[in-house]
């Protein structure tokens, strides 16, 4: 079984700068998949709805383990669960705001591909391919990146850098002084 380095109990959600948030994932093998990634998945939906987002990724939690969800309306039942998700075949480009649950009140606009293919596996280990446009694409692409040990922010303008850096640097402070933990 995943030797999980927290419990189900302990997960929240991360804060930048945590330095989980900067870890590439470890896959998670087929042997492993069952009740124990199943009620992951549950939790981290739940965590997801909560906190009022359309996506979140394991690391953001506290875990560098592949899994993703999504729910694009923000409602548990139309949630999805993504276990080691790979994205290719990018298609043309969009801007798009993003904001992320681990930068609260940082909202910048992100350069992306507008469409790509995931290839993931579901909890039972069943190999699927689907191809996510426009919001769906975005929301993919971005917990993916964090599934890389990229955060959004990586990827702004260095303009949009800027206007957010007072943010940043506040989230910063918080997190050294134990309040963004």
């Amino acid at each position: 079984m995943l030797d999980l380095p927290i419990s189900l109990d302990e997960m929240q959600l991360r804060y930048y700068p945590d330095p989980v948030l900067r870890h590439p994932a470890e896959s998670i093998p087929l042997t492993e998949l069952g009740p124990h990634i199943a009620s992951l998945a549950d939790w981290m939906i739940d965590i997801m709805v909560q906190n009022s987002g359309i996506g979140l990724a394991a690391p953001q939690i506290g875990l560098p383990l592949r899994i993703v969800v999504i729910s694009l309306t923000g409602k548990k039942q139309d949630a999805e669960v993504f276990v080691n998700p790979e994205i290719s075949n990018f298609q043309g480009m969009s801007e798009v705001e993003e904001g992320c649950l681990s930068l609260p009140g940082i909202r910048a606009k992100v350069r992306r591909p507008a469409a790509c293919t995931v290839t993931a596996m579901d909890l039972d280990g069943n190999t699927y391919v689907t191809d996510a446009v426009d919001l769906a694409a975005t929301v993919i692409q971005h917990e993916t990146d964090h599934l890389n040990g990229t955060l959004f922010i990586d990827r702004i303008s260095s303009v949009s850098r800027l206007a957010c850096r007072k943010t940043i640097k506040q989230l910063e402070k918080d997190f050294s002084s134990g309040q963004g933990q």
